[in-house]
């Protein structure tokens, strides 16, 4: 049950642009269920709670769409009739590991994870559009896609099944952003979010006394060479856009002052705006790192975590969001350069035309992944407004 108080908060929660037309129950519906999936949050691949409340809120609150579960994760579908078109819509609803530090009515019960990419906003705003497409009927066959673990790349891959499954025509998600202004629509053909994965080079010598280290072999200074090449194997003239390799790690023997160290592992990040040069430059860097082991007499094993596509937007699709946003009065913005930062949404967009767009949080908003961020409900409607748009729902 919602208190009338929760009614007021819809009132201010709306934003003062464009042509708002999103029902207030739906609206306040919806801000709760954000604020509910806020004070639950849970970790890639442990969104169990999260997943199944979404699910429960779905079949409470909709009569003519089907729940699909497919386990870590689920999808709903509304059907307006076979050789109709197929459009699909996803949010992400996991959390991350930082723990709310700013006091929030709807403040995290869990410690140290929290809700600190607005993942709880995009799924309530996917789970508000569910409502208005189940009241008010659509004429393209709906999938509503509820995706897990997109911070740590694999939900994506997982949930990108369901595009053949379903036989997906085109698909649509949006991000919330700060640094952009509030309830603004940003767009950029092409590369949206760069390419990235985790490194991790581990290296085996042999230990010997610190009073000989000459008897062993020390993976330090291999470690030490590979990090002093990065700037020349991150040469901007080699590549076709910008490359950038982060260490994140270095974790060489241990603190035991009697013996030389003999394991090491130097782990990176590694990211680029086209794959083609991600996989040049990890291969320059798995060559030297090789090379250097053959040379030292070393073992050397290379292991890659949180793999990222790159996320390349359809210009048709693009067209789309820029058109809804025009006709919804929506301030449209472009972007002149790619996120560095990636997105799993990029797997979808292998496999089928769409678009990932952007809704403003404010230009001096906090930023995701931050300490002070928190997920501005305002957003909410407009993200409705562009879905309905965009699935032909006036």
């Amino acid at each position: 049950m919602v208190s009338k108080s929760s009614f007021v908060c819809i009132e201010l929660c709306k934003i003062e642009i464009g042509v708002s037309r999103m029902d207030n129950k739906n609206l306040e519906l919806a801000i709760q269920l954000r604020r509910e999936l806020h004070m639950h949050p849970e970790l890639s691949y442990q969104e169990v709670w999260t997943k199944q409340h979404l699910m429960n809120f779905l079949k409470e609150h909709t009569t003519k769409l089907k729940i699909i579960d497919k386990g870590k994760y689920f999808y709903a579908k509304y059907v307006a009739g076979e050789g109709r078109e197929t459009i699909a819509f996803r949010a992400d609803f996991d959390a991350l590991p930082i723990p709310e530090t700013i006091e929030l009515p709807w403040k995290s019960k869990v410690p140290g994870v929290s809700h600190k990419c607005g993942h709880d906003g995009h799924s309530a705003t996917l789970a508000g559009f569910a409502l208005e497409v189940d009241k008010l009927g659509a004429d393209k066959n709906i999938i509503f896609l509820f995706q897990h673990a997109e911070e740590t790349g694999q939900g994506g891959i997982e949930c990108a099944e369901v595009i053949m499954e379903e036989q997906i025509d085109e698909i649509y998600g949006y991000h919330n952003m700060s640094g952009i202004e509030l309830g603004a629509v940003h767009v950029i053909d092409g590369t949206a979010h760069f390419a990235s994965k985790g490194m991790s080079i581990e290296m085996i010598g042999s230990p010997a006394h610190a009073s000989q280290p000459e008897d062993g072999i020390n993976p330090s200074f291999a470690i030490a060479r590979i990090i002093e090449t990065i700037p020349s194997v991150t040469s901007a003239k080699r590549y076709n856009g910008l490359v950038l390799c982060t260490i994140v790690q270095v974790d060489i023997g241990s603190e035991n002052y009697g013996i030389a160290a003999h394991k090491g592992a130097l782990r990176l990040t590694i990211r680029a705006e086209k794959e083609t040069d991600l996989n040049e430059l990890q291969q320059e860097i798995k060559n030297l790192a090789t090379k250097l082991a053959v040379e030292q007499g070393l073992e050397v094993y290379f292991y890659d975590r949180d793999e990222f596509p790159e996320t390349v937007n359809d210009k048709v699709s693009n067209d789309k969001v820029r058109q809804v946003a025009t006709q919804k009065g929506f301030p449209l913005r472009e972007l002149t350069t790619p996120y560095r930062a990636s997105e799993d949404y990029g797997h979808y967009l292998k496999r089928v035309k769409g678009a990932y767009f952007y809704i403003g949080n404010g230009e001096t908003y906090p930023s995701i992944h931050t300490y002070e961020y928190d997920f501005r409900d305002e957003i909410i409607e407009v993200g409705v407004e562009m879905f309905k748009g965009l699935a032909g729902i006036d």
